[in-house]
């Protein structure tokens, strides 16, 4: 499939079958994930893989009883990881044991102390943007759909799902076999979008 036709062709799915993916393209839209692009190379997310039946029907409450969450096969939550700095740490360490300079090392650290709290969270959430971007143009090419969610209640999702307080529920992405159709595509004209 043309990424064009990818582009085209990928929507917000509001139900899904409820058929399981097979396990081959789980893996390969996983690794599409794990190459995603991130400033620096930090990769300031985590991405929790929900399978469990029981698991979806506990969340669903606390994601606005929205029907993707029961009927996806697999629900991704996209986590933004404050721990810039862990982060980094094990990136210096995979870059050193590939033989790879280490020069920007300094300048990612300096970033990082440069932050608050809050500046953290914001810019691993805008990193983990960029992930679940791969993440639906990859389930589109591997013949799947999927749907781009905000509406849950992260503390709630920390709660259920045990998440560690660096880890902080971003995004969420269903992922299945459509089961309604593309109504189309509404985009503003060019000439507001482009200026």
């Amino acid at each position: 499939m043309e990424f064009k036709q990818i582009v085209m062709e990928r929507y917000a799915t509001k139900l899904f079958d409820g058929r399981k993916l097979p396990d081959s393209k789980i893996n390969e839209l996983l690794e599409l994930i794990r190459y995603s692009p991130s400033s620096f190379n930090i990769q300031p997310w985590v991405v929790k893989v929900i399978t469990d039946q029981k698991i979806k029907e506990r969340l669903t409450p606390v994601s606005m009883n929205q029907k993707q969450i029961e009927s996806c096969s697999h629900l991704l939550v996209f986590c933004a990881n404050k721990d810039i700095a862990g982060n980094i740490d094990k990136l210096e360490k995979l870059m050193k044991e590939a033989g790879a300079s280490t020069e920007y090392i300094d300048i990612m650290r300096g970033f990082d102390k440069s932050l608050s709290d809050g500046q953290k969270l914001s810019w691993a959430q805008r990193q983990a943007y960029l992930a679940l971007g791969n993440t639906l143009n990859g389930a589109k090419a591997l013949g799947f759909d999927s749907c781009p969610m905000e509406g849950f209640d992260p503390k709630e999702y920390s709660k259920i799902l045990n998440l560690p307080s660096n880890l902080v529920p971003t995004a969420l992405c269903p992922i299945g076999y459509a089961a309604d159709k593309q109504k189309g595509k509404l985009r503003f004209p060019r000439e507001e979008v482009f200026i």
